[in-house]
């Protein structure tokens, strides 16, 4: 009922060039037209730019963001759990991190063109929070896809949109090893004394990033970035796999 009357509303609003310019970008990625326009201009509106409203609460993507990455993971989780009926636990949660990491989506935000729509403040493109832009905002979209069409045709648009056009799962298996095992296997083997230690943090509002370091019988390797511990020293252990020649 209350979808319905969305409907009747967005047919009578008269729509800006801005709005119709949105409708377009929205049709062109989703697949349909919207519904709820306001949902999408939410979607697309970093916190950077936004705007305190009369309940004293920032009018920006974060709410959509946080909904659209628990939708996002329930979908990949199911699409792998259906497309690998004899793997255990371990495997799937590896390649459903693999393919929804933040560099994994903002790769797959730009590929689709949310950086031709997504609205911040370009003075503060440097800044930490912006590291993943394109990523927050493709979780703020699927949050808005969910609210506006429901559950069903929100998991379609993921799986026909977005996993299945920009994801080899195979190729994703193959070569994305764990680099952190990998490292751990040779250290043991070759009797050294390995160590991951967070040797800096770097923080605001919305995100951290933290830096890790690799030692080999104390003496310092390879450094790694990433948007947590595990990310970080998986960076550190690849790089330093790298320097030993162990890929």
């Amino acid at each position: 009922m209350r979808r319905g009357v969305t409907r009747l509303v967005n047919i009578f609003r008269k729509k800006s060039q801005k709005d119709k310019r949105l409708i377009t970008a929205i049709t062109t990625i989703v697949g349909s037209k919207p519904f709820n326009l306001k949902l999408y201009e939410l979607a697309i509106k970093h916190s950077s730019i936004a705007k305190v409203n009369s309940k004293g609460l920032k009018e920006s993507n974060e709410r959509l963001e946080y909904l659209g990455d628990a939708i996002l993971g329930a979908i990949v989780a199911d699409y792998l759990f259906k497309t690998f009926p004899f793997k255990e636990e371990g495997f799937l949660t590896e390649i459903r991190a693999r393919i929804v990491n933040r560099e994994s989506l903002n790769n797959l935000g730009k590929k689709i063109g949310l950086n031709q729509v997504v609205e911040y403040d370009q003075n503060k493109k440097g800044n930490l929070s912006h590291k993943s832009l394109y990523g927050d905002t493709l979780e703020a979209l699927v949050g808005a896809v969910y609210l506006d069409k429901g559950y069903r045709f929100c998991s379609k648009f993921v799986l026909e949109k977005l996993i299945i056009p920009y994801f080899d799962i195979n190729e994703i298996i193959r070569s994305n090893p764990n680099w952190k095992s990998k490292i751990i296997e040779w250290s043991q083997k070759e009797n050294k004394d390995l160590k991951f230690e967070i040797i800096a943090v770097k923080s605001d509002k919305q995100h951290r990033e933290f830096t890790a370091q690799v030692y080999i019988n104390e003496e310092p390797m390879a450094t790694g970035i990433g948007s947590s511990k595990k990310r970080a020293e998986q960076s550190a252990a690849q790089k330093t796999c790298e320097l030993l020649n162990l890929e």
